[in-house]
This record gives structure tokens, C-alpha cells and sequence, in this order.
């Protein structure tokens, strides 16, 4: 499944990386919530409050970082969002759709390496 992985590089900043999600991939969760945005909606500057998967449901999305790279998520983009701390990132819809998505909050302390394979 494609997967991005946003996380907080050693600058203080953060970065992405895209890969795929590792077939069928465990990770120990503590809560799932649901949440819809409205069309046309934007969230600027901020980091993730915890380490959690963001599973996109209905909606497209532009993720922005620091650095003005830029990442388009669709429904079916998992999202593994790990900048929990840094300058963080900004998202807007760039559809016409509401933001549907479910975020899983990780249990334990997240080991990228075995659950995401970066595309190089």
C-alpha cells in the first residue's frame, strides 16, 4: 500500500519520505478516531500530536514542509505521520471533496525500518 512517512529530520524540520507499507503489517494501536473536514478546507503550520497512522479515506490533499517540497495524498495514501516536534508541516484540499479519515495512534515507540519500504 503507498504509504508516506513525515517525520523530523535532525534539523528540526520536517521531511518525507515515500515508500509502501510492508504487507500485512502489525503495529500495536491505542485509539482510532474518525474525522471529516469540510471542501476547500486548510490546517497551517503545525506538527502531529503523537505518532499515528492517517488513513485517508475520501479527499485530496497537498501536504506542505519547510522546505516548500510538497506530497499529494488520495484516498487509500497512508500516512505515517511521526513530526511530533520541529517546525512542522501545512495541508489543504485541493478537491472538491470534504476530508474523510481515520487516524490510529500508535501504541509502542514506532521502528519505521519494519513497517515502511522507502521508494527510491
Amino acid at each position: 500500500m503507498r504509504a508516506i512517512y513525515l517525520y523530523t529530520g535532525a534539523d528540526g524540520h520536517s521531511h518525507f519520505k515515500e515508500g509502501y507499507i510492508h504487507n500485512h503489517t502489525h503495529v500495536k494501536t491505542t485509539t482510532t478516531t474518525f474525522v471529516e473536514s469540510p471542501a476547500f478546507s486548510k490546517l497551517y503550520w503545525h506538527t502531529a500530536p503523537q505518532t499515528q497512522f492517517v488513513v485517508t479515506l475520501k479527499g485530496t490533499l497537498e501536504f506542505t514542509v519547510h522546505s516548500g517540497q510538497s506530497f499529494v495524498i488520495k484516498p487509500g495514501t497512508i500516512l505515517i505521520a511521526d513530526d511530533t516536534t520541529g517546525s512542522g508541516h501545512y495541508w489543504k484540499l485541493i478537491d472538491s471533496e470534504p476530508w474523510q479519515r481515520v487516524y490510529a495512534v500508535f501504541a509502542e515507540p514506532l521502528l519505521i525500518e519494519t513497517i515502511f519500504k522507502e521508494i527510491l
